[in-house]
């Protein structure tokens, strides 16, 4: 019995029978696979140069701060009592007064790590805490500063010990992903990790040694997304299609912050934090951070990237699938269809992710009740206005540039077989055999 229009292969794919069609589909992919490694294969190589030649020294950057010994113990609260204080600065009411005398907290701890342990030593918390937020057993971590030639030990509050529940946390955002995803899920893990490695032994060290900050962010931008995407997803061509719509973008975002910076005159110091870094890195003429603004919306840019990009690229393999039939037209518009619900979505995203951050600022702006059109030109808001706004716009653009690679790479082979993964519908056939038999 002859063969139906549209049969399936032993691997899956849908194909159309004839001599022509046979052979374009085997040359097609040798051709596009070729053109995906030319591509490629020019980026890993500058990645790879740009981390060996951009890789920090071994030698700690030199700073102005003064090393002092201090170790930071955990301990455990056995009581809480409240005292009466001198008033200080930080008590300062709204009409601007000092008050003679405050309410404090006096908590007496037991050391349960370092030498110390077993030690009981008493420190004044915050005013912010009272005797309630301190009950017996709280964990919380002291700062001990050591004994000198001049000066005795001395023990200070620091802050509540939040290893455990951030690490239960951290273990049940595991579990959680790992057994919705499964293995996926896992090597997304893995590949955050290895990300978070990348960034804390190239681009810190980078950036603190002075290398040129936009260089460092696009090189480990790169280097991430190299690692994560093929972790992830495995190698394919669906994921190499993702991996350079987010290249694309990167490059627009980094492009676009650079016109941004220098048009809006961001200079990188514009909050106390920004300031003292500055100092301390002996950059107070801004060039420095001007160039970590930049390395900031590049970073920043990646997750929504990477999401946006693997599924332009995952829903123009499924359409395709569908549809082996579409040409390169309809997927791209039927792509885009898509594209514009998540265009649609992640604008608010990131609005709104915004917002949440910047909450006290906004409430401080409501108590000052400056200018509106004044306090957001203002440096910290032009810096947060400008990040969102060029990763935004890199963002939108990556879209119909991976939905654009997607479909012309997709349709260059026969029609994928769905990803029992990606895909979420039953293998489309045409014309099924008689009996449900191949013949």
């Amino acid at each position: 019995m002859s063969r139906t229009t549209n049969d399936l292969d032993p691997d899956g794919s849908t194909t159309r029978p004839g001599p022509a069609s046979a052979t374009s589909d085997a040359r097609g992919p040798d051709r596009v696979g070729l053109v995906l490694a030319a591509i490629l294969l020019p980026l890993a190589i500058a990645t790879a140069a740009g981390l060996v030649l951009l890789w920090p020294s071994a030698q700690a950057p030199s700073t102005g701060i003064v090393a002092v010994d201090t170790e930071y113990p955990t301990g455990r609260v056995l009581s809480a009592t409240t005292e009466s204080c001198a008033g200080e600065t930080e008590d300062r009411t709204p009409d601007g007064d000092i008050p003679d005398r405050v309410r404090c907290t006096l908590v007496e701890v037991e050391v349960t790590s370092s030498d110390a342990t077993g030690e009981v030593v008493e420190v004044w918390a915050p005013v912010n805490l009272g005797v309630t937020d301190l009950g017996p057993g709280t964990r919380v971590v002291l700062a001990r500063y050591l004994a000198t030639e001049t000066e005795p030990e001395v023990w200070a509050w620091y802050d509540f010990a939040r290893t455990v529940p951030l690490g239960v946390l951290a273990g049940a955002f595991a579990l959680v992903v790992t057994a919705v995803a499964g293995l996926r899920g896992l090597r997304a893990l893995i590949g955050l990790a290895l990300a978070f490695g990348v960034i804390a032994t190239f681009m810190l060290p980078a950036l603190l040694e002075g290398r040129d900050a936009l260089t460092v962010g696009l090189v480990g931008s790169s280097a991430i997304m190299f690692a994560v995407l093929y972790l992830a997803h495995g190698f394919s061509r669906r994921t190499t299609t993702a991996l350079l719509g987010t290249m694309a973008g990167l490059a627009v975002t980094a492009a676009l912050g650079v016109a941004a910076a220098s048009t809006a005159r961001l200079t990188g110091i514009s909050t106390e934090d920004s300031y003292r870094l500055a100092m301390l890195t002996g950059q107070l003429d801004g060039t420095a951070l001007r160039g970590l603004f930049l390395c900031g919306v590049v970073l920043a840019g990646l997750g929504v990237l990477n999401d946006v990009t693997i599924t332009q690229a995952s829903a123009v393999w499924e359409l395709r699938s569908a549809d082996p039939a579409a040409s390169r037209g309809a997927l791209f518009s039927q792509g885009m269809r898509i594209g514009r619900d998540h265009i649609a979505s992640t604008v608010y995203t990131i609005a709104f992710a915004y917002a949440g951050a910047a909450l006290p600022i906004l409430l401080l702006l409501q108590v000052y009740q400056l200018p509106f059109l004044q306090t957001i030109s203002s440096g910290e808001f032009a810096e947060e206005i400008a990040r969102t706004l060029v990763g935004s716009i890199g963002l939108v653009l990556a879209i119909p540039l991976t939905t654009l690679i997607a479909a012309v790479v997709v349709t260059a082979g026969p029609a994928p077989a769905p990803d029992p993964v990606h895909g979420h519908g039953r293998r489309r056939q045409t014309a099924p055999p008689a009996h449900g038999h191949l013949h």
